[in-house]
């Protein structure tokens, strides 16, 4: 197998077509219908499979078990369990409006591991982490190796660079990777002139509501402007801006997570409960990308130890960290509030 083959399941998950994982043949509920899902299981044999935090929720999982939101948990096909219930098992965001049946009752899942890559290929493809499943191998399956190697970031490049004038250094330089095996391509904008000393470095993950669209809820945009500035007045420096929507789990993700946010769920408990880990982001593309452009020794603008202690794991030396503030608003009270009392942020 080859990571083409992985980019084929991602693509198939999204138009709603079955993929195969070590004994498992799937349908991913988000994006198939009752039609689909007719032509996959005429005999209607497919159990339900969504994450441990998603299943405690629904009274289907232990504590124990939903402490590790990537973990399977497998539910026993019912008569009533058709298209429309499986969708309110899987989406969250429906439980208010839509009533369950039940009783759903969990039933061993057989291959735990492959049952586990199922759910992180859906993270990866941007779509919810719940399929229908049948126990039927094929004989081109994936493996779990293979979803976890196809976003490993050793291939990674440079792709191209180019001069890009911008409001804090007319004369940045804009540096784009991308990988051989495919994914997401980020960019490096660099401000100022090698000095002979440590970059400061901010790793921005991509937000296009705070920051395209200037939203409210998070303080993603104005950290992007303020780091812009410092990386300028620093003298010289690195702004890494990764493709890693909503802490890793994609737009559409979370955008529902707002939604559950609008219920009354904090940031952490709205991941949690559509099935991903509180942060699924992979700051290993930032040590390569450093690691590319040359920078093995760094100062870091950030208020997340995470961020640090990751890119010291993969062989990037943080001699600084230089914590990043910016004003809160009324819209992102909570929001910051969670950041520091859940996540570790040092604000």
């Amino acid at each position: 197998m080859t990571p083409h083959a992985v980019a084929r399941a991602i693509d198939a998950l999204r138009r709603g077509w079955p993929v195969a994982i070590g004994p498992f043949t799937l349908l991913a509920i988000e994006t198939a219908d009752a039609g689909q899902l007719a032509a996959f299981d005429p005999g209607a044999r497919a159990d339900v499979l969504l994450s441990a935090s998603r299943a405690e929720t629904l009274k289907l999982a232990n504590q124990r078990d939903a402490a590790n939101p990537g973990h399977a948990v497998r539910i026993e096909r019912a008569p009533w369990l058709d298209f429309d219930a499986g969708t309110a098992l899987a989406d969250p965001a429906l439980d208010l409006a839509t009533p369950l049946k039940g009783p759903f009752r969990a039933v061993p899942v057989g291959d735990q591991a492959a049952a586990d890559a199922a759910l992180e290929l859906a993270r990866i493809a941007g779509v919810l982490p719940a399929f229908f499943v049948l126990d039927a191998a094929a004989a081109d399956a994936l493996t779990p190796a293979e979803i976890v190697a196809f976003e490993s970031p050793a291939a990674l490049r440079i792709a191209t660079r180019a001069r890009l004038p911008v409001e804090a250094d007319e004369r940045a330089e804009i540096v784009a990777f991308r990988s051989a095996e495919g994914g997401d391509m980020h960019v490096a904008l660099i401000l100022g002139q090698p000095d002979g000393h440590p970059p400061l470095v901010r790793l921005h993950s991509e937000c296009l509501t705070g920051d395209v669209l200037g939203s409210l809820k998070c303080d993603c945009g104005p950290q992007l402007h303020a780091a812009l500035g410092e990386i300028a007045g620093a003298g010289w420096g690195i702004l890494l801006y990764l493709r890693q929507e909503g802490r890793g789990i994609g737009l559409v993700n979370k955008l529902r997570a707002y939604a559950l946010q609008d219920q009354g769920y904090d940031t952490v408990d709205a991941n949690t409960r559509l099935g991903f880990h509180i942060d699924a982001r992979d700051f290993r593309v930032a040590a390569r990308m450093l690691q590319l452009l040359g920078q093995r020794r760094i100062r870091l603008l950030t208020n997340n130890p995470n961020k640090v202690a990751e890119l010291e794991k993969a062989g990037v030396e943080v001699v600084e960290r230089v914590p990043h503030r910016v004003a809160p608003n009324p819209h992102n009270e909570k929001y910051l509030a969670t950041k520091r009392d859940r996540t570790g942020h040092q604000l």
